[in-house]
Parts: C-alpha cells; sequence; structure tokens
C-alpha cells in the first residue's frame, strides 16, 4: 500500500504568487540599486538624509526580509519585517515633503501588495482576516 503525499494546490495560489511577485521584483530592484552606487541613489540618499554608506548595508535587510517573505515557513515574519521597513519608508518621505500619493504612500502600495499576494497563497494568513 503506497501512500501519496500529494497535496491539493488551492485555486488562488498562483495568482498570490503573482500578486506577490510584483512588489517582490520592485524591491529585489531596489536593493539591486543600493548596491549599485549609482549617482542617482547617492542623490536620492543626500535628499532625504541619509548616508550614502547605508545603502549597501538597507540592501542586506531588503534581501534578508524577502528572503523570509519567500520561504513559506516563514512568510508571514517576512510579511511583518517588510512592513515595518516599508512604514520607515512612509515616514521618511512625510519628513522630506514628498508629494503624498505618488512618493508617500507609495510603501504602503507595495506593502498592501505583499500582503494580498500572501493571503492569496497562504490559507493561515486568510483564516486570521
Amino acid at each position: 500500500m503506497e501512500a501519496t503525499l500529494e497535496r491539493a494546490v488551492e485555486p488562488s495560489v498562483w495568482p498570490g504568487r503573482v500578486v506577490s511577485g510584483i512588489p517582490t521584483l520592485f524591491m529585489l530592484f531596489d536593493a539591486a540599486v543600493k548596491f549599485s552606487r549609482a549617482s542617482f541613489v547617492a542623490e536620492a540618499s543626500e535628499r532625504i538624509g541619509f548616508p550614502n554608506d547605508l545603502n549597501p548595508a538597507l540592501g542586506v535587510v531588503v534581501l534578508a526580509c524577502l528572503a523570509l517573505y519567500l520561504v513559506r515557513r516563514t512568510s508571514v515574519l517576512g510579511a511583518v519585517l517588510l512592513t515595518g521597513y516599508l512604514g520607515g519608508a512612509v515616514a521618511i518621505h512625510l519628513r522630506v515633503g514628498d508629494p503624498l500619493a505618488s512618493h508617500t504612500l507609495f510603501p504602503v502600495y507595495v506593502g498592501v501588495l505583499f500582503w494580498v499576494g500572501l493571503a492569496l497563497r497562504d490559507a493561515r494568513v486568510r483564516n486570521l482576516l
């Protein structure tokens, strides 16, 4: 008697992966830019009052949070940490007086996509909601 351990894939898993992929790709791009040492990154850091030397460390933080988010077992922890990181971005944009809808709330939009994607692909999160 051979037991098969196939798991039924819920219909919302693939849409959840697609929705999760959008902010994940954005944050991967953001981390890569932080490592690039491009002049526009240094200018943006200066404008918001951050030393340019912090950019690689921020890139590592983003990559670590993304790694936690992408592993099913730690995805909720990753989403919480990414939410905190993005909340810091909102605070910085508020402090420097950036436009509300395009700059200040953009991290909120990204965070919502992270959580919607996670809720679609993980029944544990849907049950909490």
